[in-house]
């Protein structure tokens, strides 16, 4: 099978999290023998960014961890026929512009012999519903979701069983537990700063409960504005800019614990949808305690892979019993890795993409009975 990909960027993931996903989905198809061609715009904001930020070098990490994978750029002169020679599958993240998703339809409907999907993993379809209606996607054979939630948007606008809850996973060949474990100590939050759709949780869910307890706290990501970094200088945390994602598994193995603290949207209107960071922490075999978010898919075993603190007062109780119980640490990386390893990797996605796919060419009742 050949499978085109048209993402926002595969090259950078500055504020970019589908890149880490797509990363490992992408390698994992090359690895089971399928074609892979990868497209992405041509100064793309996520790249432009990162260039911005830190030169050339800062797609080294990258690179160094995904040799099997490149990707070619495209602009408006775009030679879709080109692009799409011999592709039995195409798909669209919805981090592209809408005349490029309007032209995929239209080859599609022209009689392209390929299948058309659109892969949606963001908060827009119920933050911002109107940039998600401006995407022709008449031609379309389906829709990638990445939560039931988010699934539900899409059958409640018409694409009833053409819709398909795909979840993120974590890439276990790079996030990984470390081959020998080293002293940890403190506690790592990796993730941007965002629109203040969180600053107030990770007020009373991190800094304000890593400084109660005395645990220092190192931060990394994008898009922290002054007054957000004076908060951090505030409560005496440690802020160190960027980290190329694929560090993030070395990072992850000297702290002695991490913490989830979902944006507001998938608290209150996506429920179900955790996104990529709690993946990728639990294969990496680090202690995990959440803000509070509901499970609605059971993709996971609350208090079990990972803690669940539902105020201030119980994240300030979870966080000082795994500073001083060993033995607790390591039954929460046991199981979360357990249940990553059997059900959340993107080995386990890519199989579920040909799945979804599989599905969709096989042909009607009416077309069997013909």
């Amino acid at each position: 099978m050949k499978l085109v990909y048209f993402t926002h960027s595969l090259r950078s993931c500055w504020n970019h999290g589908n890149a880490h996903f797509l990363r490992g989905v992408l390698r994992e198809l090359i690895h089971a023998g399928h074609e892979v061609a990868a497209y992405e715009p041509a100064g793309s904001w996520s790249l432009e960014n990162l260039l911005k930020d830190h030169g050339w070098r800062g797609l080294a990490a990258c690179e160094e961890a995904y040799p099997e994978l490149s990707s070619s750029d495209y602009g408006a002169d775009l030679d879709l026929d080109a692009a799409l020679a011999g592709a039995d599958v195409a798909v669209v993240h919805e981090w592209n512009e809408p005349w490029l998703v309007a032209a995929l339809g239209r080859a599609r409907r022209r009689g392209g012999r390929f299948t058309l999907l659109f892969h949606d993993t963001h908060h827009r379809a119920v933050s911002d519903p109107d940039a998600i209606r401006t995407f022709d996607l008449d031609g379309y054979d389906g829709v990638l979701a990445f939560g039931e939630t988010l699934s539900e948007v899409y059958r409640r606008w018409g694409w009833r069983d053409r819709v398909f809850t795909w979840h993120e996973g974590a890439d276990t060949r790079l996030f990984r537990p470390p081959d020998e474990d080293s002293r940890r100590a403190g506690l790592v939050w990796i993730g941007n700063w965002g629109d203040e759709e969180r600053s107030t949780e990770l007020e009373s869910f991190l800094l304000r409960p890593a400084h109660t307890v005395g645990l220092a706290l190192d931060i990394y990501g994008v898009r922290y504005p002054d007054h957000a970094i004076e908060k951090l200088r505030r409560y005496g945390v440690c802020y160190r800019g960027w980290l190329p994602n694929a560090r993030a598994p070395e990072i992850f193995a000297r702290h002695l614990a991490t913490v989830h603290v979902p944006r507001r949207f998938y608290v209150e209107h996506l429920p179900g949808i955790p996104t990529i960071r709690v993946f990728e922490a639990l294969a990496c075999g680090i202690p995990l305690v959440s803000a509070p978010w509901r499970d609605s898919e059971n993709l996971f075993r609350s208090g079990r892979d990972y803690l669940v603190a539902q105020g201030e007062t119980e994240m300030e109780r979870h966080l000082s019993t795994l500073r001083d119980d060993p033995a607790l640490r390591g039954e929460l990386v046991a199981n979360g890795l357990e249940i990553i390893r059997a059900r959340h990797t993107c080995a386990h996605r890519a199989q579920e993409l040909l799945a979804i796919i599989e599905r969709l060419r096989a042909p009607s009742p009416a077309e069997v009975f013909a």
